[in-house]
């Protein structure tokens, strides 16, 4: 498959603010944006994404009619956008208000002010995820691994699934919660769990727990997924026999690298 490069990219950026599109706007140029289409509230972004078509739609968290958090959801719920990828940029530093953001899919989450350095791994993990190629590994045909998805959130089951299947990973078996994971687990057959942490029912520490401590599935590698990957409280979380915790943003370098290592031999 052919790679597409920055300088192919289409950016739609959706800013209230004048000066701030300026700002962004620049910076994008120095990155060598192949084209950038600008907008100020949500209804503009989105007759911008239906009409013309984007790659990547670099938002701000708050407009006169409506939210970043509108906009992405609107986007990942229509099949006809829900590939676009989405990238926040915003001075919203509560954590709570993120955290429905890393929930629901963006590639990143940029602070106000940011430095290049930042756009520039943000819009690296944007063509990471729009150009897919299959991963290699020595001992499994990456096609027929099989995975079991968890998480409790349509929208970040359907970036994660994404991530995934650009890899060439193909057999993927979802579940909204731990409690229906245990389902799967003991009639099917896995080489791979992904997991997310904070779940109802059954969150992703008991989880792994069960299948740690089950003879039938102990060795099935486990990748959790949190937005709590390096806070204090998570550190203990691998001695559950998690193999791996991975950030949300769920990165496809980041991703890459833990299934080389986790399947590679």
């Amino acid at each position: 498959m052919e790679h597409i490069s920055r300088s192919e990219l289409t950016i739609l950026l959706v800013e209230p603010s004048d000066t701030q599109r300026k700002i962004i706007g620049a910076m994008l140029a120095k990155e060598q944006i192949g084209r950038v289409e600008t907008a100020g509230n949500v209804q503009s972004a989105l007759d911008v994404i239906y009409k013309h078509g984007v790659d990547l739609v670099v938002s701000a968290m708050y407009f006169e009619d409506g939210t970043g958090l509108d906009l992405l959801k609107t986007i990942k719920q229509d099949e006809k956008t829900a590939a676009v990828a989405f990238m926040l940029v915003s001075s919203e530093f509560r954590p709570a208000k993120l955290e429905e953001f890393k929930q629901a899919g963006v590639v990143a989450i940029l602070p106000k002010p940011f430095e290049p350095l930042h756009l520039s791994r943000a819009l690296n993990a944007t063509l990471d995820l729009i150009n897919a190629e299959e991963l290699e590994l020595e001992l499994f045909d990456i096609n027929e691994v099989r995975v079991l998805l968890v998480d409790d959130s349509r929208m970040a089951r359907n970036h994660i699934r994404r991530v995934l299947e650009n890899m060439g990973l193909k057999k993927i078996t979802e579940a909204e919660n731990g409690a229906m994971a245990l389902t799967f687990l003991k009639d099917h057959a896995f080489d791979l769990l992904v997991t997310d942490y904070n779940m109802p029912e059954m969150d992703g520490r008991e989880l792994s727990e069960f299948v740690r401590y089950n003879p039938d599935t102990a060795h099935i590698p486990i990748i959790m997924v949190t937005s709590e990957a390096n806070s204090a409280h998570m550190s203990n979380i691998q001695q559950t026999g998690v193999n791996a915790l991975c950030d949300k943003p769920f990165e496809s370098a980041e991703v890459r690298k833990l299934l080389s290592s986790l399947l590679g031999h």
